[in-house]
């Protein structure tokens, strides 16, 4: 059985441009505060997982650009799936690897989870893409 949810077309752009935002602040930390953010995985309980991943130093910065790239384009709502879907493979390794195993960082473990709902939400949904009314499903 389908069912349609009516939302605001305005509801799901503010929500789209305020996610983003934590993104574009996020990849300037990365890319303007380098050494600060290295200092934080070495600090990390699971910091392996970083290192999985690559060097360190590389990775936080290619993650900065990627941020900022994925996080202008779902900002402006320019291949938003996309842009959610990189955001959330970005996310989740710097929360496996910063946030868990830490208990004094529950709250931004939550955060990071709550935002990883946010970027699903838009995977999910594809507000882009133009409806088609009854009689263009059966005739278009």
């Amino acid at each position: 059985m389908t069912t349609t949810n009516l939302v605001s077309s305005r509801s799901v752009q503010l929500f789209r441009v305020m996610l983003s935002g934590i993104f574009l602040v996020a990849s300037s930390s990365h890319l303007l505060r380098l050494e600060q953010t290295l200092r934080r995985i070495e600090e990390a309980h699971f910091k392996g997982i970083a290192y999985f991943f690559g060097e360190p130093s590389f990775m936080v910065i290619a993650s900065g650009i990627v941020m900022l790239l994925a996080g202008i384009s779902l900002f402006i709502g320019f291949r938003t799936r996309w842009a959610a879907l990189i955001l959330l493979v970005v996310l989740i390794p710097i929360t496996l690897t910063i946030q868990v195993g830490q208990i004094t960082t529950l709250g931004p473990l939550f955060k990071n989870i709550a935002i990883m709902g946010g970027l699903i939400f838009f995977i999910i949904n594809d507000f882009n893409k133009p409806k088609k009314t009854n009689h263009e499903k059966y005739f278009l």
